[in-house]
């Protein structure tokens, strides 16, 4: 697993793992932030940790070349990114093509990168949410696993949004992560599967699940 920030989305799938709900274990953990509390998180649990800090390299690639031999020393079915707040260069993502997930704060294709939650309030939606997703080379345009909406308050801020966001991540990522570990996840000419079904462009609806 791949991670920047506080690690709440990996004490989720963690929970999930020591539940026997995922279906496998969480071998590694690495950040790109020495301040990291998913670090703290995940050293409290026995999961292997490392740091390799991006600053410490003088270019993208560098740092990605460091990062995919780190990741190659171990036997991995599937990368997981969990606020891992770097672009990942073509060659990384091609290295791992089929192997690289990621979960985005907003309905994809709705508002890829950054600022998602303040767009959607600027846009006057009535709805934002999340999606869990495949990387490819194009930025938050892989394709689409699983998606949850939840409604936007009249009141919402940008903080208050988030807040009710995350808590769908913390339910819809583990249960994705799950349907590739099963194998119930195939991608073939293009059309992503699930048992068998082709997902939507915008992925399995949370609420149909």
């Amino acid at each position: 697993m791949l991670l920047s920030g506080r690690g709440s989305n990996l004490q989720s799938i963690l929970s999930a793992s020591q539940s026997g709900a995922l279906g496998g274990d969480i071998a590694l953990v690495i950040s790109n932030r020495p301040d990291s509390g998913g670090l703290d998180i995940a050293r409290d649990a026995g999961i292997e940790i490392a740091l390799i800090d991006h600053q410490a390299y003088a270019t993208r690639e560098a740092f990605d070349a460091s990062l995919a031999g780190a990741l190659e020393n171990q036997s991995l079915d599937l990368i997981v990114l969990a606020g891992f707040m770097r672009i990942l260069t073509p060659a990384f993502v091609s290295r791992f093509s089929g192997r690289l997930i990621n979960i985005h704060p907003s309905l994809l294709p709705l508002y890829p990168g950054l600022n998602t939650h303040q767009r959607a309030l600027d846009a006057g939606d009535t709805h934002a949410g999340a999606t869990v997703h495949y990387v490819t080379r194009e930025l938050d345009g892989g394709p689409s696993v699983l998606q949850a909406k939840v409604v936007v308050q009249p009141d919402d801020d940008a903080d208050s949004l988030a807040a009710r966001v995350l808590q769908v991540e913390h339910q819809i990522y583990p249960q994705a992560i799950a349907w590739h570990l099963s194998e119930r996840l195939q991608f073939t000419a293009g059309t992503l599967y699930l048992d068998g079904v082709a997902l939507p462009p915008t992925g399995q609806r949370w609420e149909s699940v």
